[in-house]
């Protein structure tokens, strides 16, 4: 559904940020579908981004740097910023400032896209995602030693409701905001620079 978000024809010669690249398994779909597409891959961390460096081997087109997302430079040099399962780690007044921060690192015309997680609108919301969610990964094979890690690991996510999300970005001075894609905790979203 994120790669159905992208506003821009096949041919068009895309600057993209990848922020929170990770593997850059996002950055390598977006640039399948767009060949002409430059693209600048950014992640805390240096092991996630050797994993990338080599998805990328050869490929002139595809720059690395480590650096913490608060990092961006506010100049407007892209036409797309890709976020994808990051940004939930970051406390919600830093979600805001990033969010502002993306916003200005757009060229107009520019669109945002986020492929995350967000928290339940209610307690029983939220509870029946994490029931979604452990029928999900159980139905996948996944150990118990392998969902104790998981669940240990999401103590620390700062997950943010779909609504403030939504409002936080139309806030940054986003328009075009909409949610592509909503099932349980997973969503897709994001908007455009005027």
């Amino acid at each position: 559904m994120a790669m159905q978000m992208i506003p821009f024809p096949a041919d068009f010669s895309l600057r993209v940020l990848d922020l929170g690249a990770g593997t850059g398994l996002f950055a390598a779909m977006v640039a399948q579908a767009y060949p002409n597409a430059t693209f600048h891959l950014t992640d805390i961390s240096e092991a996630m981004l050797e994993v990338a460096r080599k998805r990328f081997a050869g490929n002139p087109r595809v720059s690395f740097a480590v650096q913490e997302h608060l990092e961006l430079a506010e100049e407007p040099e892209f036409d797309l910023v890709i976020f994808a399962f990051s940004i939930h780690h970051l406390e919600h007044e830093a979600k805001r400032e990033l969010l502002c921060k993306i916003f200005h690192a757009l060229r107009p015309g520019g669109a945002f896209i986020n492929a995350d997680q967000a928290l339940g609108a209610t307690t029983e919301n939220e509870e029946s995602y994490e029931s979604q969610w452990f029928s999900d990964v159980s139905a996948n094979g996944a150990t118990a030693e392998a969902i104790h890690a998981a669940k240990e690991r999401m103590r620390a996510d700062r997950n943010a409701t779909l609504a403030d999300q939504l409002a936080w970005l139309e806030e940054a001075g986003f328009g075009e905001v909409c949610c592509a894609y909503a099932r349980f905790r997973f969503v897709v979203y994001g908007g455009r620079r005027g």
